[in-house]
């Protein structure tokens, strides 16, 4: 871990989106051979932890992470808060939400991560309904000790359209989750993404990719995204709470390289760019 003049320590995290279906035993074996303090676990009823899983699971779960001295760092989930939704599905983004918040809560989970999902709806009445939903939850988060993170993603991938339904949500129990990738996609420069979601910033995905026409996850460093300009727009550090956290996108990409070999690796590139591990 690297420690910033203010005292706050970077710690590296893992998604299981890169070690898909992985059993939870086999997740902290993982995180503790290459040396990530927490782990980002896709909810997702195709993996072993989802909001479906009942209150023993979920205590089972709790204490192999307690008991491994890994932190459950967040619950990635799938509501797509800005999407168009009728009578029917408006009821269900508020029950998946709800559902969500609980299953961090009973974790012991700092965060949820959302997507937009805004598609091609006047920014306006997407980013209207992204905050009243938003805004919704978010007491219900803060009072569980959760904050819901609006990822910046598909339709609103940079930090200043993210911004700008925060502002309007807020509330403490709503932030963001900046994805390095769609910042870069959006042509959003690293300063100007932390500027605008330094009120609300809870952690940093990082990932790395050939290029924007081929998104195939890679090793951190052997790809085009600006990760030194990141970290450097941080501060040479991480999000107000002190965490990077590795998507490797393995699940949507069968051919890429298995992320297991790549854990140490990539965690000792984040190290050289924080200036704590010393050049290959």
């Amino acid at each position: 871990m690297r420690t910033d003049g203010a005292g706050t320590a970077t710690r590296f995290a893992f998604s299981t989106l890169g070690v898909p279906g992985l059993p939870v035993p086999e997740v902290l074996r993982l995180a503790g051979d290459a040396g990530y303090q927490g782990v980002e676990l896709r909810a997702h009823p195709e993996e072993p932890v989802h909001p479906l899983l009942g209150m023993r699971e979920r205590a089972v779960v709790r204490r192999q992470f307690a008991d491994a001295g890994v932190a459950v760092l967040a619950v990635a989930g799938y509501p797509r808060v800005a999407a168009a939704r009728d009578a029917a599905g408006e009821a269900e983004v508020a029950r998946e939400l709800t559902e969500l918040v609980l299953l961090a809560a009973d974790l012991g989970a700092r965060f949820v991560r959302v997507f937009p999902g805004g598609g091609d709806r006047p920014a306006a009445e997407a980013e209207a309904d992204a905050a009243r939903r938003l805004a919704a939850v978010a007491p219900l988060a803060a009072d569980r000790g959760v904050r819901v993170l609006l990822e910046t993603h598909d339709s609103h991938r940079t930090g200043a359209s993210v911004g700008r339904i925060l502002k309007r949500v807020g509330h403490p129990g709503a932030g963001a989750l900046w994805d390095v990738l769609h910042c870069w996609l959006g042509g959003e420069r690293p300063a100007d993404t932390r500027a605008a979601l330094a009120p609300y910033l809870g952690y940093v995905q990082v990932k790395d990719v050939a290029s924007a026409e081929d998104t195939t996850p890679l090793p951190l460093g052997a790809g085009r995204l600006p990760l030194a300009d990141v970290l450097a727009a941080l501060g040479n550090g991480s999000a107000p709470g002190g965490w990077l956290c590795w998507e490797y996108e393995k699940r949507w990409y069968p051919a890429a390289a298995e992320l297991p070999a790549l854990l140490a690796p990539g965690r000792a590139h984040l190290q050289r760019l924080l200036g704590t591990a010393p050049a290959p």
